[in-house]
């Protein structure tokens, strides 16, 4: 993806904010598909949660607002949150989840500062 935003400050973030969205939206999707789905309804409502507030927190950051550093320390609680729950399962689109989120969390946690 291309430069979201002409100051720098904010564009690792944005980069890994999108991409935790859309290995969030994806890993709900397979624990749809999983044959007992009603076992992943904590890991779903997480991963869309998750998407949603990455997503949000891109959109904060690309247009600079004055909330961008509030936005990404909920966007940090919520990413572990997720990958705290990801990681308890064995699949392998909950464990890049997992992974992601963690390193999602942890950009925000930075960019919060």
């Amino acid at each position: 993806m291309g430069n979201v935003v002409s100051n720098q400050k904010y564009q690792t973030c944005i980069d890994i904010c999108l991409e935790c969205s859309e290995v969030c939206e994806w890993c709900s999707n397979c624990c749809l598909n999983e044959p007992d789905p009603k076992a992943m309804v904590c890991c779903i409502k997480l991963d869309r949660d998750c998407a949603d507030m990455c997503t949000l927190a891109a959109k904060f950051m690309a247009r600079d607002s004055q909330f961008a550093k509030q936005v990404c320390l909920l966007c940090s609680q919520i990413c572990r949150c997720c990958g705290e729950e990801c990681a308890k399962h064995p699949n392998d689109h909950c464990k890049n989840c997992a992974d992601i989120c963690n390193r999602c969390a942890t950009e925000c946690e930075n960019m919060s500062k």
